[in-house]
Formats: structure tokens, sequence, C-alpha cells
């Protein structure tokens, strides 16, 4: 019996080591998940190949002006900022990014609501959106301009202005 004690007791014991040993390096078990995450050079691929579609949309839906940033929000673990301005080159508003799940770094979490991917407006309130991104590194993309595509009726659509 004395044994099986002693077995026991060096197991919670080396359980003990081996959870304190995981909590010295909890820092760097994040890191290690982060690295999970594709690189920043595709993201800034798939941000390039997708500039002439439109790194937004604009959509007219149940009076009111849509714009949305699903296309940007799939690359929320690389970024750290999303500007924008409306009407205007001033880049003077930032949108949220959603938080990385390096398990699924391109979906948005499950709990992620429309407020997420989009902005809600009056009608016809954007006849152009400059946007930005800011990336973890702190290197910024070029601007992108847009304005909305006509006669797409509830279609989601964009057209770039530069």
């Amino acid at each position: 019996m004395g044994a099986h004690f002693n077995g026991v007791r060096g197991f919670l014991t080396a359980a003990f080591i081996l959870s304190a040993g995981s909590t010295a390096i909890a820092g760097k078990a994040v890191t290690e998940e982060k690295s999970r995450v594709p690189p920043q050079s595709l993201y800034q691929t798939m941000l390039d190949a997708n500039r002439q579609t439109g790194w937004v949309q604009f959509r007219d839906f149940d009076g009111a002006q849509w714009i949305y940033f699903t296309a940007l929000q799939t690359l929320h673990c690389r970024l750290s900022e999303i500007r924008y301005s409306i009407n205007s080159k001033t880049l003077d508003e930032n949108f949220g990014l959603v938080d990385c799940n390096p398990q699924n770094p391109m979906a948005l979490p499950p709990e992620a609501g429309p407020d997420a991917i989009a902005l809600k407006l009056p009608a016809n309130t954007a006849q152009s959106i400059a946007v930005q991104v800011v990336w973890e590194d702190g290197t910024e993309s070029a601007v992108a301009v847009y304005e909305p595509c006509k006669d797409v009726g509830e279609q989601s659509c964009a057209w770039p202005l530069e």
C-alpha cells in the first residue's frame, strides 16, 4: 500500500511541476498558438488581390445604406487597425476588429453580429469611402477609395475610384 501511495504522490508531484512549468511559459504558448496564423505576407497578397473588386462593399437595403467590411475582417488576425472615412480621405474613423482565434484565423467569432462586419447609414449618405489598413507590424496599406455601384439594386458592390 505504501508503494501505491508513493506512486500517486509522485504522479501528483510531477503534475504540479508540469503545471507550474506551463504557467511559467504561458507567454510562449500564446506565441506558438499565434504562429498558427498564416504569415502577414499572405494576408497582404489577399488584400492586394481584392483591391479592384473592393475591400468594402456598399448595399442599399431596407431604406438604409450598408457598408460591409467583411473582406477586411477576414484579415483581422494580422491587422491592428482598419481606418476609413466617408466622403473624404481624412481616414478619421476606425472600424473595430474582432478578436483573433488562431485555431480558425480567417473566421469571425460565432458571437459576432452585423456590427462586426458592417456600418448602417441613412440612405444615400456615403458617396465614397476611403479605406486603409494598418498591419500588426505597424506598416500601412495604400489608401483605397470606393464609391457605390450604380443600377445594381440591393446587391452589394463597390467601384474603385483610386
